[in-house]
């Protein structure tokens, strides 16, 4: 993606983060892991990709403070699985890193209520509790305005859900800089092409699966095995009428759709190939293709992620080592910050 004309004398520099609640899923999967795995190799210094557990979002709800760290654990260990390198790529807890939390203080200060009350996600998630729900949850995107420029990243892979508060991360950029009188900090791009951007409930094909959805079989977890994944798809939710031999015809079919296009994203082939293949078949037919498709992708991750896991102390050392190199990006970062802001020091 073409740089816009700030981020030209920037280092280009990828960040992503996921939170420690819930169970990552195919839809993680396909979505952001796959493309983590493949950006380390686009940028060549283990610096300029950074992948974040963020555990400071996490806590905008309640958490058990007894099983958050081992939520982020089992975020790096899925990290690792899907191909993300610790030797090119750099895995961390976000409350690891101070700068999170002192910059996300001055983009408060930045930020205008206005831009937070247009944010639509706190809108979804509070709905009518908004009064109960906490300040942190209503501030989560300047906290994620934070997390991607301490270390002035250029470049941010979101889904679709999430550009609005890459926009208000942009939005903050550009007003800090204009408020100084400085050119500090990038214009953050989006990165959301892809196969599998967005996969969808197997319950509803209107919404996108999710690890928050209270129903397991909407989802196929990393950690499901190969009986569990052929379950899940022997039940996911289609309809009367036989798999079609056109794109065309899956448009208004959207469970139908969504099954068509998680077989493509695993495959690499177009849908079209997989229509050929699989036209005017039933769904007990289809299902277990698919099936079968997605074990055989997910069962090496699968494997991978259960080794991980049996093995804490590796995961520990890879977090703290990322801990440490995010933590000398940032620093010099913040102390530029700092300067700019006119804050007294030592």
């Amino acid at each position: 993606m073409p740089d816009t004309p700030n981020n030209t004398q920037h280092t280009p520099r990828v960040f992503s983060g996921v939170q420690p609640s819930g169970a990552l899923h195919l839809g993680n999967y396909l979505g952001a892991l796959t493309k983590f795995a493949r950006l380390q190799h686009e940028y060549t210094d283990p610096g300029d990709c950074l992948y974040c557990i963020v555990d400071l979002h996490a806590i905008t709800v309640w958490q058990d403070p007894k099983e958050l760290a081992n939520q982020t654990r089992h975020i790096a260990a899925a990290f690792l699985a899907s191909g993300v390198d610790p030797a090119k790529a750099t895995i961390y807890a976000q409350s690891g890193v101070p700068a999170h939390t002192e910059l996300a203080w001055y983009f408060n200060c930045v930020a205008r209520m206005g831009w937070l009350n247009r944010m639509t996600q706190f809108k979804d998630k509070a709905g009518k509790n908004s009064e109960k729900m906490s300040v942190g949850l209503f501030d989560y995107p300047v906290l994620q305005a934070a997390d991607i420029l301490a270390f002035k990243s250029t470049h941010v892979p979101v889904g679709e859900d999430q550009k609005q508060h890459l926009e208000l991360s942009r939005d903050i950029a550009q007003k800090f800089n204009n408020d100084f009188d400085v050119d500090l900090f990038p214009l953050p791009e989006p990165l959301i092409k892809g196969p599998g951007a967005r996969v969808m409930s197997l319950r509803d094909g209107t919404k996108k699966m999710s690890k928050s959805d209270p129903s397991d079989a909407s989802r196929i977890n990393l950690t499901d095995d190969a009986d569990t994944i052929a379950r899940k798809f022997r039940k996911a939710r289609t309809d009367a009428d036989p798999i079609p031999d056109n794109p065309k015809d899956l448009e208004g079919r959207a469970e139908v759709k969504n099954l068509v296009g998680i077989y493509a994203a695993f495959t690499g082939e177009a849908e079209q190939t997989i229509l050929d293949r699989h036209a005017g078949q039933g769904f007990g037919d289809f299902k277990p293709a698919l099936a079968d498709v997605v074990v055989d992708y997910l069962g090496p991750v699968t494997a991978l992620m259960n080794r991980y896991l049996a093995d804490t102390g590796e995961i520990d050392r890879i977090l703290a080592q990322g801990a440490e190199r995010a933590d000398a990006i940032s620093r010099p970062v913040m102390a530029e910050v700092r300067d700019t802001i006119g804050f007294w020091k030592k």
